[in-house]
């Protein structure tokens, strides 16, 4: 809104400097500075009102350090979704549509996240929302975007197409698969970043590596030269994504200030559900889904581990009668835990690992 009242301003009376205004880099800057700005102004009045109302369960089967965990409010992610969303409308061009259907992902995933954490925490349900019902979600979210993104002529240039990571001149069509696909993405990425959101700042602090290494994809995609150079698809209005991983990036750095060791909120599913949707849509729509697996590494392993530990038990019970482990407990970051692992290591070393995969995602541009 800031944006186009700006840009209205500027073309009227053309005053001197506020052509800045027409830059990505101003506004993506804009948008990230508001976010994080948002987060630390209303965070200490939000984190007093969800202490007297919302205080998340800590499940019985955690590690003994999550039981100091038990007076912690939850659904943060309110705060970051609140951030996010009003950082964008002020400093995007909110109507592009590679825009609004990121923060529509966002804001669907929050909703199922939000109903899943008030189950838990004021109703007391144990388990919260019944994982049929969050697929159901997942799918329909998935759905949308794919049958938006297959039918509207915006996204006509490429559609089914994408860019396969390492190889210069090697693309896939998945043709009918298309939707199945987005739909498969989007579920695995929300649950990943919920998988991972067990530790004081892990979700947050890997999710904003994640997401600042997908907006400078998506800022190169969206300059014509740079796509052409680096041998990446052009996306016509990617650049605006950068502008809303900015904000998206802050508002994740903005609710480590809270979050860090030892952390004073939990962002909930609410959070975690909707920063794994963002990742997901962001990645479809430049067209680099297939580098998630290196990009967002962190979240795969996890999501590996638990993969594993379950398939290895099942195979082992019926193989011997009695299930076995490969991990002390899974997710990845509970196993090193219970070998005794400073939370705050873990956390850190799980960082160091994430910004190694975002580098290791940025030699692939030279790869090609």
């Amino acid at each position: 809104m800031l944006y186009y009242l700006l840009k209205y301003i500027d073309d009227l009376f053309d005053p001197p400097g506020l052509h800045v205004i027409e830059y990505l880099t101003f506004r993506a800057s804009a948008a990230g500075i508001t976010a994080l700005l948002i987060i630390l102004f209303a965070g200490p009045g939000f984190i007093r009102y969800l202490k007297s109302r919302f205080i998340e369960p800590i499940k019985e089967e955690a590690p003994p350090e999550h039981k100091k965990k038990k007076a912690l409010p939850t659904m943060g992610g309110v705060l970051i979704i609140f951030s996010i969303e009003l950082s964008v409308l002020l400093w995007s061009k909110f109507i592009d549509p590679h825009v609004w259907l990121i923060m529509l992902a966002i804001l669907w995933m929050g909703v199922i996240g939000f109903i899943d954490d008030y189950r838990k925490v004021v109703l007391k349900i144990k388990g919260g929302l019944s994982a049929r019902y969050k697929l159901i979600g997942q799918f329909s979210l998935g759905l949308l975007i794919g049958l938006y993104t297959w039918f509207d002529p915006a996204f006509s240039v490429l559609q089914s197409t994408t860019t396969v990571p390492f190889f210069k001149n090697l693309t896939l069509d998945y043709g009918y698969f298309y939707i199945p696909i987005v739909i498969f993405i989007i579920t695995a990425v929300s649950n990943a970043v919920n998988l991972t959101d067990g530790l004081d700042g892990l979700a947050a602090g890997s999710s904003a590596i994640v997401v600042m290494g997908l907006g400078g994809f998506s800022y190169l995609a969206g300059n014509a030269l740079y796509a052409v150079y680096l041998n990446i698809p052009f996306i016509p209005g990617g650049g605006e994504i950068a502008v809303v991983s900015i904000a998206i990036v802050m508002a994740c750095v903005g609710f480590l200030w809270f979050n860090s060791n030892p952390a004073e909120i939990i962002m909930g599913d609410t959070g975690s559900l909707a920063l794994g949707s963002a990742i997901a849509v962001i990645a479809l729509l430049i067209k680099q889904e297939l580098l998630l697996p290196l990009i967002a590494g962190i979240f795969f392993l996890e999501t590996l581990s638990v993969s594993l530990q379950v398939l290895y038990f099942k195979y082992t019970k019926m193989r011997y009668g009695q299930g076995q482990r490969i991990f002390l407990m899974a997710p990845l970051h509970h196993h090193f835990q219970l070998k005794g692992w400073a939370e705050q290591k873990i956390v850190i070393r799980f960082w160091i690992l994430a910004i190694l995969f975002f580098l290791a995602s940025l030699m692939t541009l030279k790869l090609r």
